[in-house]
């Protein structure tokens, strides 16, 4: 790609509160270090302190505000953090405290950065292993699938990763189909744009390698290939995390990014089923 094509593609992520902003810093470090020439462009809202957001400047991120999206009363209590988990519970693991569903639907202002060709959303909870700019070449709307248990998820997307074209146009129909009179999204964001992109090309899992992979199915995981490593239910950063000891290597390889220090060198790192 030329170095002007560059300035029309992005990495988008979202920023809702300050732990999310910790998450963000790990992402744009671990972006910097596979030489991308792409923006770094970090949404975020009002949940998020200044100086929580500060230590992106570092990584030349553009720090874009934004607001919760122009959405019902009604539809704003049954997306509700209680209402939400009470009628669709998370039951494969744990959500943090921190984690507000409704903050999710903010991913769609992407879809309003029209000055950008071509962008590739990454959720703040996620670290980027190897360069991934070939995903800019990629059509609307492509995502890895929800895969963490089992082959069968291979029908649903997960929308941690996701490549896009902002359009005012598509901004607007989403609205109009969002918010529709008792529509209920049951994971968010990534249940609509499911139904709103329904013919989404699938990304390979390696894209959007979940975190569960790695005890649930440590066939699939292989260090070499993957390219964007994604802690989906709890983070690397919690103290009271409930899962640390499984995911040990994985936690440390966060925290090196989020540190800045040396990295391991990823390609040797042993799979599971070897570390086990």
């Amino acid at each position: 790609m030329s170095e002007s094509s560059f300035e029309r593609h992005a990495y988008v992520t979202l920023v809702t509160n300050d732990d999310y902003a910790m998450g963000a810093k790990a992402l744009a470090a671990s972006l910097r270090r596979t030489d991308t020439r792409a923006n770094i462009v970090i949404l975020y809202t009002a949940g998020a302190d200044q100086a929580s957001l500060a230590p992106l400047l570092q990584f030349g991120c553009r720090l874009v505000p934004v607001e919760h999206l122009p959405l019902s009363a009604e539809f704003n209590e049954r997306h509700a953090r209680s209402n939400l988990h009470a009628a669709a519970p998370f039951t494969k693991g744990r959500k943090p405290d921190f984690h507000s569903p409704l903050d999710n639907f903010c991913k769609l202002r992407l879809w309003q950065l029209t000055e950008y060709t071509s962008c590739v959303f990454i959720d703040a909870d996620a670290i980027v292993l190897r360069n991934i700019d070939k995903l800019f070449r990629y059509p609307e709307f492509s995502a890895a699938p929800n895969v963490y248990e089992s082959l069968a998820d291979f029908h649903r997307l997960n929308s941690g990763v996701f490549v896009a074209q902002p359009s005012a146009v598509t901004f607007h129909r989403m609205l109009e189909r969002l918010d529709q009179p008792g529509v209920f999204w049951k994971r968010t964001d990534q249940t609509f744009l499911q139904d709103f992109f329904p013919d989404w090309h699938g990304l390979p899992v390696y894209f959007n390698m979940l975190q569960y992979v790695w005890f649930t199915m440590p066939r699939l995981w292989d260090w070499q290939s993957i390219s964007v490593l994604h802690y989906q239910y709890e983070k690397p950063w919690e103290a009271n995390h409930p899962k640390a000891e499984k995911l040990r290597p994985l936690i440390d390889l966060w925290h090196a990014f989020y540190a800045g220090g040396e990295l391991p060198d990823i390609s040797t790192m042993a799979n599971p089923e070897e570390a086990a």
